[in-house]
C-alpha cells in the first residue's frame, strides 16, 4: 500500500474524532453523556469486539503459529515495559500525569486503529495476527491499566475481573484451543462490537472539546512522548525482531502495531477510575494526529 493510501486510512480515523469534537460543541455529547458512553463501551461493545475478532474468521492458524505470534507479543510488551518503567522518571509531571505517561508507553492503539491498518497494509489474513498480538494488550490494559493510571492506593481487585478482561481471557482460550462457537453467535458479537471503534473515537473527540487547542500543542512532554510512542518504540522493536526467525508478515504486523498512537482505552479508564482524563485526551489526540504522517512513513519503509 502506498503512502497516500495509508494516509487516507488515517484521515478516516481523524474524521471520527473531529465529529465527536463537533458533537460536544453542539450539546449532543459531553459531561454525563460521555461517562455513560464510556460505560457502554467498557461493559458491552468492547467485550463483544474482543471475542468477535477471534471467532468470526474463516479459519484459524494452527497452535504452533499462534504460539509463534505470542512469542513476538512477549518481546513486544517486554520492550514497552522497559520504556514504561524508565521514561516517566525523566519526563516529570504530577503523579496523575506520570500515570498517563506509563499507560501511553505501555499500550498503543492496537485494536481501534491497529486492526484496520494491518488489513490495509498486509491483507485480510493479517487480521488474525493482529488480533493474537492484541490479546495480551486487551488483558493487561484493562487489568493493569487502572493500576498504572491511578496507583495502587486506588486500585481494587474487582478491576481485574472487568468485562473486557473476561472477554480477553475467553478470546485467548478460543485462539489456543481452536474452538469455534456457532456462526450465529459470532455474527451477534461482531454486530454489536462493530460500533466500538467509531463510538470510542467520537468519545475522544468529545473529551478534547473542552481543552484549549494551544494546550495540546504547546507541551514539550506531549511531543516527546509522541515521538517515543510513534517512532522510537517501533524502530527498537524492528531492530530486535529482525534477528529472530519469524515471518515477514508477523514482523510487519508487529512493527506497525507498535507504531500506533496512544490507546483510546486510556480515556475511558481515566473517566471510570479517576485518572487525569484531560492529559490522556491530549496525548491521545496529539499522537493520533501525528500518526497520520508517521504510520504511512513506517509502512512505506517496511513495504
Amino acid at each position: 500500500m502506498s503512502f497516500f493510501d495509508t494516509l487516507c486510512e488515517m484521515l478516516v480515523i481523524l474524521f471520527a474524532i473531529v465529529l465527536g469534537y463537533a458533537a460536544n460543541h453542539m450539546g449532543i455529547m459531553g459531561g454525563e453523556m460521555d461517562r455513560k458512553v464510556s460505560k457502554l463501551l467498557l461493559s458491552f461493545t468492547m467485550p463483544c469486539m474482543i471475542v468477535a475478532a477471534v471467532v468470526t474468521g474463516d479459519a484459524l492458524p494452527g497452535l504452533a503459529e499462534v504460539l509463534s505470534v505470542l512469542k513476538v507479543a512477549a518481546v513486544f510488551y517486554l520492550l514497552e515495559t522497559v520504556f514504561m518503567l524508565v521514561v516517566p522518571r525523566f519526563l516529570g509531571g504530577t503523579p496523575a500525569q506520570k500515570g498517563v505517561w506509563r499507560y501511553v508507553l505501555a499500550f498503543p492503539n492496537v485494536g481501534f486503529i491497529g486492526y484496520p491498518v494491518a488489513v490495509a497494509l498486509f491483507g485480510p489474513e493479517a487480521l488474525f495476527y493482529a488480533v493474537v498480538l492484541a490479546l495480551p494488550f486487551n488483558l493487561m490494559s484493562f487489568a493493569l491499566g487502572p493500576l498504572l493510571l491511578v496507583g495502587a492506593k486506588r486500585f481494587q481487585l474487582r478491576q481485574v475481573f472487568s468485562p473486557c478482561v473476561v472477554a480477553s481471557l475467553l478470546a485467548l482460550v478460543l485462539a489456543l484451543s481452536g474452538l469455534r462457537p456457532p456462526a450465529l453467535l459470532g455474527e451477534m458479537l461482531n454486530f454489536v462490537g462493530g460500533i466500538t471503534v467509531p463510538l470510542s473515537l467520537l468519545l475522544v473527540g468529545s473529551l478534547l472539546a473542552g481543552l484549549p487547542a494551544g494546550q495540546v500543542f504547546a507541551s514539550p512532554r506531549l511531543w516527546v512522548l509522541s515521538v517515543l510512542r510513534l517512532l522510537v518504540l517501533p524502530a527498537a522493536l524492528w531492530l530486535i525482531l529482525r534477528g529472530m526467525d519469524i515471518g515477514y508478515m508477523v514482523l510487519g504486523v508487529a512493527v506497525t502495531q507498535m507504531a500506533m498512537p496512544a490507546a483510546v482505552n486510556g480515556s475511558m479508564l481515566c473517566m471510570e477510575y479517576g485518572g487525569d482524563s484531560q492529559c490522556m485526551a491530549q496525548i491521545t489526540f496529539l499522537s493520533t494526529l501525528a500518526s497520520i504522517v508517521t504510520i504511512p512513513v513506517i509502512a512505506a519503509l517496511l513495504l
